[in-house]
């Protein structure tokens, strides 16, 4: 059985969200208790690394829409209505009854709601996609102001595992200088807190 985090975080009710991790899953042999399971994921096959899903829905859950995660910044707002593509970082919605998510393993997940409950959103946030601005761009869908939008950062890569080179630091600092402080300098490397990264932006 698959484990999931249910995130403690002052949501309204009719919003429910979850992450699921790597203990449990439907995956064999080398890959056991790597992939979650088939009810969250709606697959069956072996993902052959480890990997979490991380989903933030609305007052009924009825069908989870899976992006095509590039690290980028695109935000796929979800109707209901087929989409021509599924090629986004993130993905928001007003819509009852949607489901938004995102699928990690280092990077982090993070998931939106308003106060009122009426729009919740889901980011894939890596290196890249944060320093490229994936949760502003997540932010700016929602119709509700910023100080109306509940964040949750989910399980990540930690601060102590993170090592980044220096392009990585200058490409946030060229950015935000205030990024200085989610990098320690190790020899000629750094070490990367991903969640102070995200507070940042």
């Amino acid at each position: 059985m698959t484990k999931l985090i249910v995130p403690q975080w002052p949501a309204p009710a009719g919003v429910a969200a979850c992450s699921s991790t790597r203990i449990g899953g439907v995956s064999e042999g080398a890959w056991e208790s790597i992939k979650p399971g088939r009810a969250l994921w709606r697959r069956s096959q072996p993902c052959g690394r480890e990997s979490s899903a991380h989903v933030c829905c609305g007052p009924v859950a009825v069908e989870t829409v899976w992006l095509e995660q590039v690290h980028g910044t695109a935000v796929l707002r979800l109707t209901g209505e087929p989409y021509a593509s599924k090629r986004a970082d993130a993905s928001y919605s007003n819509t009852p009854g949607t489901v938004c998510a995102v699928m990690t393993a280092d990077c982090l997940p993070v998931l939106f709601c308003n106060r009122a409950g009426t729009e919740v959103a889901a980011a894939h946030a890596g290196w890249r996609g944060l320093c490229a601005g994936v949760l502003e761009e997540t932010v700016a869908c929602f119709a509700d102001s910023a100080d109306n939008i509940l964040a949750w950062l989910g399980p990540a890569i930690g601060p102590q595992a993170f090592e980044v080179g220096s392009d990585v630091r200058e490409a946030f600092m060229a950015h935000d200088p205030q990024a200085e402080n989610a990098f320690r300098p190790v020899g000629e490397k750094y070490m990367a807190d991903i969640y102070q990264l995200a507070v940042n932006a």
